[in-house]
């Protein structure tokens, strides 16, 4: 078991991170919903989650592949009005990982995440296992559409459902939905980048959700540090437990 050293205190969980960092050669960050709250979108099973709002239908019942092909006017308001964060920038926990990357430090992100803050901060070696709302595929054609055009696609009328303009086939953005497997090419990836990381930083999610939450197993380097605000069932794992708001964590 490893020994756990709890850290409680932001600038004292930033200096031990920095040290973290500066130690190890083959760093990798795998992150959740918890990284973008500090950028306004809101994660899922907190108690301002969307999990925890009124709707029509449960969310988790409106991201699925079912309630897409059944119901997708449904589907596209809420995609569009809870899943699209056109407003959100990223964070200091973005910036810093995508700084930690240039100075060679941070091999790769894995993200549970679909916003593509990481991206947007300077992260090249991003393994987005959930895909991403920026990419939204047509299913005759292949053309894809970013999230600013499936908003204005909408923006009359969010329950419209987006067609193709060159071919008129159906538009389905690019993210996992439950009935739906990863793709395998980035779960390969992902599962790669762990394998070879010295040292593991997870943060800001629950680690309640496989199969991603299963591929920390893959993980055998020197050091594992969990930064999340609530506990999470892979505490005891940890070398370094840091329990503060993520990116005041990560502002070194």
């Amino acid at each position: 078991m490893a020994t756990g050293k709890a850290i409680t205190d932001a600038g004292e969980a930033a200096e031990e991170l920095k040290r973290l960092f500066g130690e190890h050669r083959r760093a990798v960050f795998f992150g959740g919903a918890g990284v973008s709250t500090a950028s306004g979108i809101p994660d899922f099973r907190s108690v301002d989650g969307l999990y925890h709002q009124r709707f029509a239908y449960p969310p988790e019942t409106m991201l699925s592949h079912e309630f897409y092909m059944e119901h997708p006017g449904e589907f596209f308001e809420f995609y569009r009005t809870k899943m699209i964060a056109p407003a959100a920038r990223p964070n200091r926990c973005h910036i810093k990982l995508a700084d930690l990357e240039r100075d060679g430090r941070l091999a790769a992100v894995v993200t549970q995440n679909i916003d593509g803050l990481h991206q947007a901060a300077g992260s090249e070696r991003v393994w987005e296992l959930h895909g991403s709302v920026h990419r939204n595929i047509c299913q005759r054609c292949g053309a894809i559409y970013s999230a600013e055009w499936v908003l204005e696609d909408g923006r009359d009328d969010p329950r419209h459902v987006p067609v193709c303009p060159a071919c008129g086939g159906t538009i389905k953005p690019d993210v996992v939905l439950y009935g739906e497997t990863l793709r395998e090419r980035v779960l390969e990836g992902a599962v790669r980048a762990i394998a070879e990381a010295d040292l593991l930083v997870i943060g800001g999610t629950s680690l309640v959700v496989y199969p991603a939450a299963g591929l920390t197993r893959y993980f055998s380097g020197d050091t594992l540090a969990i930064v999340n605000r609530d506990p999470t069932p892979q505490d005891a794992q940890a070398d370094v437990l840091i329990s503060c708001d993520i990116a005041k964590a990560f502002d070194f």
